[in-house]
């Protein structure tokens, strides 16, 4: 069983790994994220990034849930997707279970910001923040389980060891840097 991403280079997995291409799903991003943040986009990182490309092969998908579903259908036994659903899958008696790689992982976040406009600045728009953040944010922890806020808790078995936040901003060019990699561009 592979305990790292980089273990998913290994030529074993050839046709063995389902995985998701970041142009189709955000799914994608964090695990490029994880490849480009501990080896690099250059030489060792563009190696370990296009063999594992190369060994999903036809298993490459554009939903984030796919590679999940394919393991559960029988159809890879292995699939890189997000942890809670995985989890939450096992829970159900579902025929999958989870490694947490040792590079670490990624999560999605959301954010919510309020612009100050002087003074066109909408009075009701803090107001809207704080009702997001204070009574959304608990039923998003439900079906999102990642502590994002000091304070928040959740289930043991949705807690993460070894949680990553990218070393730069996420912005829209590094995505397409990182889509660029991924593809061996």
């Amino acid at each position: 069983m592979p305990t790292s991403a980089k273990d998913l280079a290994n030529p074993i997995y050839k046709n063995q790994i389902s995985m998701v291409d970041p142009n189709g799903s955000s799914t994608g991003w964090l695990f490029v994220q994880d490849i480009a943040a501990e080896y690099g986009t250059d030489s060792e990182g563009k190696k370990i990034m296009n063999s594992i490309r190369e060994n999903a092969g036809p298993n490459l998908e554009l939903s984030g849930s796919g590679p999940l579903k394919k393991v559960m259908a029988g159809e890879v036994p292995i699939g890189f997707g997000l942890r809670h659903q995985a989890v939450a899958n096992k829970a159900e008696g579902l025929p999958i279970d989870f490694v947490d790689p040792s590079e670490g992982n990624y999560t999605l976040t959301e954010s919510v910001a309020v612009i100050d406009k002087g003074e066109d600045t909408n009075p009701k728009a803090m107001k809207m923040a704080e009702l997001i953040v204070t009574k959304a944010r608990p039923g998003l922890l439900e079906i999102y389980p990642n502590v994002v806020y000091d304070g928040e808790t959740v289930a043991v078995e949705n807690q993460i060891d070894n949680v990553k936040t990218y070393p730069e901003p996420l912005t829209a060019e590094l995505l397409d840097k990182h889509r660029a990699f991924f593809h061996g561009e």
